[in-house]
């Protein structure tokens, strides 16, 4: 999938806590979540579709990848 991320807006994640080991994500791309590594902005982006991405967020918000 070819998408252009040219005039893209990416941001962290408000839990990053300024540290280095962080991924951001450009919101308004439709059908796709845009993801790249913050450390290497100019590196490779991952395109995940929309619904993958959205239950990966939930996942994490409803703890299902905590340590037991």
């Amino acid at each position: 999938m070819d998408v252009d991320l040219t005039d893209a807006c990416w941001r962290k994640s408000s839990h990053s806590g300024g540290g280095g080991a962080c991924i951001e994500v450009a919101d308004g791309f439709a059908g796709v979540m845009p993801v790249r590594d913050s450390k290497d902005p100019s590196g490779p982006t991952l395109l995940f579709p929309s619904a993958a991405w959205q239950a990966f967020v939930t996942a994490v918000r409803t703890g299902e990848f905590d340590a037991r």
